[in-house]
This record gives structure tokens, C-alpha cells and sequence, in this order.
């Protein structure tokens, strides 16, 4: 617990430093004038933020929802705006208690850098209360920051007013877990600090934790954290009138709007127009775009990042006249979810996934049910030929009691591979255009070919990680294979 705050030093800061701001362009004037920093006010690309947005929403509490995310670009100055932002919450907010949590402990002190050169500027300098350590900071009116390790003894004897998460990418998801309840409320100053956590990070991969709390974010009607998004070139410096467009490295993400900003008294970022030149040249479109521009994951881990969700992503299905016969794919499971997918094939041939169906913890005669009552009536089920087995209750295997209720079972035996090369000759064929579609009701499956993935730590593994994103790419494997392999018919001997 902090000593009681002297209000001396309360106006001692003030009196130093002005008050505080009110605004976002009080705030912006107050950063430029005592950090000497520009920080940039609009961003270029659409649907993206400025840095000043996020400053902005640090800084005022009655901003809501407290909890935000910040998803911006390697070289974006996450670290060091996060910096900006714990101190102005120590020298406006006295008493107040932040910790810096990152996914090493490395990452945590550029932070902690960055503090101190901030500090060291002349008049803050004189606000720092005792010796600056390697993990703690305070100033004269007993506001204090300290550096918390990746580990769940660190995390759970935590309880402050702000928690500042650098690089989540790289976080173990237990300690996250963790870290959701180190925070709590206090009233300072007469001013109320709802406590909050703030999450920055670029987000390397499409399945890692920064990649689930953005969709949530984002998908959630009632969210509790807001999206902070910006990538280089929302942060370019200024572009001069003698750089030609129509030969810049930067121009088809630019379009030359980097050269519009003074015209519209929009401040420029820290990223100069040749180092982000230079960037360029020594990576491959995919990763400028994920890490760069800030526009997906990066797919490499991916097991079928062939997938685009811009280009297989259908709002309409075929009309019943083009509709050739319709067919499912079904991956049955007992304590994970059972999946059923329904998908027309029409005349040309391409798949359209239409419906899903997903549940656990119910018997096959539930699912059965559920089946009978789709809006889909397929002309056969593809399963898993691991289904063929009997079952130690029934007696009888779950393609066999399938069959028994009168549908007609395809369960053709195909290596994980093989079926895997069969979506994503579908998804992307070397000539034409794509064969699978899938209908924009279907998020599950969606999701799914989106996060399936092999072991982020093996990168010579060739077998998928079984995580929950596979059991939707499974009964559409299974729905492929037997839909585009020869099939041989095999009889069960079932019990009557």
C-alpha cells in the first residue's frame, strides 16, 4: 500500500508541467510540448487509428470500455506509446499503481527504458522519488510503475489500478488467465480509476491469443476491450513533394496520401518513407502485410492457407436449378463437439457448404435427430472410417447405426494428407477458379479453416495440431474426400 498522497506534490507537478489535459488536442499539444514528441492524429488507411486515439483512451477514464487492445505494426512505437502513457497516468493520477507485464521479461524492460529517458527530461526529472531500480519506478506523489515476470506467482499477487501487456502474442495463456484479476478500482484525487487492462501486440498468427481476443473484440456486440489498430503506413513521416508515387516501393499501400497530410494539419509519424522502403525489400508479401500493413495473421503455420476468406466466403447459394445433389460431412465426437456440414454441389461441379450443425456432450440418436430436421437433406453422409468400429454399449458401430436409420454412409479410407491436398486443390486449383465455397452462416467452419494449424514449436511436423480447430476442417475433409475419391463400398455387420 502507497504512504497517504501529499497534495504538495500535486501541485508541485502542476505547477511544473500545467494541467492536465482535457482534450485529445490539449492532450497531443501537452505531449508535443513537454516530451518534444508528434504524435500522429489521423490515420491513413481506413478503419485503422492513430496512435493519438490510443493515448487518448489511456489517458481519460470516462472513455469506455476500459480494456482495450492495441494491434499495430512492428516499428509501430507499441512499446514506447505505452511508455508515453504510463507517464502521464503517474503524474496526473497520484498514488496510482501500473504494472508492465510482457511476454519476456526482455520485452518488458524496453518499456522500462523508454520510462526512463522519458523521465530524465527537464522538469520530470525532479518528480522521481528515490532511486530508480530495474523493475520499479515512483515519483514524489506516490504514483508507481513496476515490472511484473511471465509467470503465475508474479501475476497473481497483483492488485492495481492498470495492467500494461506488451507483445500478448507471446504470453503463456495461463498467466493471461491470471492477469484478468489483478485489477481493481480506486478513487484518486476525486477523480475515479475504473482499473483497466491494456493489451499491444502485433499479431503474428492466426490462432495465438492476440488473434482470439481481437475476433471476440470484434464480434462481440457488448465488447469489453476496444480495437486499436494502426500499421506503417499510418505512422510514415512526412513524405516530400520530390519522392515520385508512381515508383514508390510504398505506393500501392500509400496511394500517395502520405504527401495529403500537412494540406489537411495532420501530424506525421515516426517512420521515415525510406525506412519503411527497406523494410519492404527484405520480406514476402505475406509477411509486410500481417506485420506491417497490420491486414491478417500470417499463414504459414496454417494447414490450408490457400483459404481467403474475401474469395470462399459466399452471402448467397446457388438456385435449386443449378443444384446437382446436395451431400454432408460429419466428425463425430463424444466429449468434443460432434460436427455436420451440408453443402450443395451444383452443375459445375463446386461445393457450397450452406449449413453446420455442432454440439457435444449428446448421444448419435440426438445428432441423428438433428440431422432428420436440417434444412438440408443430403444424399449421403461422409464419416470417419474409425467409425466402422464397434461401440462397447451398442455393440454396433456409429456408421452402422447411421446406416440403420437409413442414411447412406461414405467412409472411403484416406490419409490425413491426401485429404488435406483434396481441399486445397478445391480451394485453390492451379487453373480456373475455386470449387469449395462456403456460406457466411457456417463461422464455425470458418473459424476453423482459419486457425487450423500445425505445432508452432515443430516446423517439421506434418500432422495438424488437434486444438478444436479441427474437428470442422474434419467433417469437411471427410465430405471431400468421399465427394472427389473413387469410392468402394464395404458392409457392416451390425446386430439387429
Amino acid at each position: 500500500m502507497n504512504d497517504p498522497i501529499d497534495h504538495h506534490t500535486n501541485e508541485t507537478v502542476r505547477a511544473l508541467l500545467g494541467d492536465a489535459p482535457t482534450t485529445d488536442a490539449e492532450l497531443a499539444h501537452w505531449i508535443q510540448t513537454n516530451l518534444h514528441i508528434k504524435v500522429p492524429t489521423k490515420p491513413i488507411i481506413d478503419a485503422h487509428h492513430a496512435p493519438l486515439d490510443y493515448l487518448a483512451h489511456a489517458f481519460f477514464e470516462d472513455r469506455q470500455p476500459r480494456d482495450c487492445i492495441v494491434w499495430a505494426n512492428r516499428g509501430g512505437g507499441k512499446t514506447y506509446y505505452a511508455a508515453v502513457a504510463t507517464l502521464l497516468d503517474l503524474l496526473y493520477k497520484p498514488g496510482i499503481e501500473i504494472r508492465i507485464l510482457a511476454g519476456s521479461l526482455d520485452q518488458a524492460k524496453r518499456m522500462h527504458t523508454h520510462l526512463r529517458a522519458l523521465l530524465a527530461i527537464d522538469p520530470i526529472d525532479t518528480l522521481i522519488a528515490g532511486r530508480i531500480t530495474e523493475r520499479k519506478i515512483t515519483l514524489v506523489n506516490n504514483a508507481v510503475v513496476e515490472l511484473l515476470a511471465q509467470s503465475q506467482t508474479s501475476v497473481r499477487g497483483t492488485r492495481v489500478q492498470k495492467l500494461r501487456c506488451d507483445e500478448v502474442e507471446l504470453f503463456d495463456e495461463q498467466v493471461w488467465e491470471a492477469a484478468q484479476l489483478t485489477i481493481r478500482e480506486t478513487t484518486i484525487a476525486n477523480q475515479t480509476i475504473p482499473g483497466s487492462i491494456e493489451c499491444l501486440s502485433t499479431l503474428h498468427v492466426p490462432f495465438g491469443l492476440m488473434h482470439k481476443l481481437i475476433t471476440h473484440a470484434r464480434e462481440t456486440s457488448e465488447s469489453t476491450r476496444k480495437v486499436f489498430q494502426w500499421g506503417v503506413v499510418d505512422i510514415l513521416d512526412e513524405c516530400a513533394d520530390t519522392h515520385e508515387c508512381t515508383t514508390c516501393a510504398l505506393e500501392p499501400d500509400c496511394a500517395g496520401q502520405a504527401k495529403q497530410r500537412d494540406n489537411l494539419g495532420h501530424t506525421p509519424g515516426h517512420m521515415t518513407i525510406q525506412n519503411a522502403i527497406n523494410l519492404k525489400s527484405r520480406v514476402d508479401q505475406s509477411t509486410w502485410d500481417s506485420e506491417m500493413l497490420c491486414k491478417r495473421p500470417r499463414r504459414s503455420d496454417c494447414v490450408l492457407p490457400e483459404f481467403d476468406p474475401n474469395l470462399h466466403i459466399a452471402d448467397t447459394l446457388p438456385d435449386r436449378a443449378n443444384i446437382a445433389f446436395s451431400i454432408a460431412g460429419m466428425d463425430l465426437g463424444i466429449r468434443a463437439p460432434t460436427v455436420v456440414l451440408f453443402a450443395h454441389v451444383d452443375t459445375n461441379n463446386t461445393v457450397w457448404v450452406a449449413h453446420e450443425y455442432i454440439r457435444a456432450g449428446v448421444s448419435l440418436s440426438e445428432h441423428i435427430d438433428q440431422i432428420r430436421a436440417a434444412p438440408i437433406t443430403p444424399t449421403w453422409i461422409g464419416i470417419d472410417p474409425a467409425a466402422r468400429q464397434r461401440g462397447l454399449q451398442t455393440g454396433i458401430s456409429d456408421s452402422a447405426a447411421l446406416r440403420k436409420q437409413g442414411f447412406t454412409i461414405k467412409d472411403a479410407r484416406y490419409a490425413i494428407h491426401d485429404g488435406l491436398t483434396l481441399l486445397r486443390t478445391r480451394l485453390k486449383p492451379a487453373h480456373g477458379q475455386p470449387t469449395l465455397m462456403i456460406h457466411r452462416s457456417c463461422a464455425e467452419l470458418i473459424r476453423c479453416l482459419e486457425s487450423y494449424h500445425y505445432p508452432r514449436h515443430d516446423p517439421f511436423s506434418t500432422t495438424p495440431e488437434k486444438d478444436g480447430s479441427d474437428h470442422a476442417v474434419d467433417a469437411l475433409r471427410y465430405m471431400i474426400q468421399n465427394l472427389d475419391k473413387p469410392y468402394t463400398a464395404t458392409v457392416d455387420n451390425y446386430m439387429h
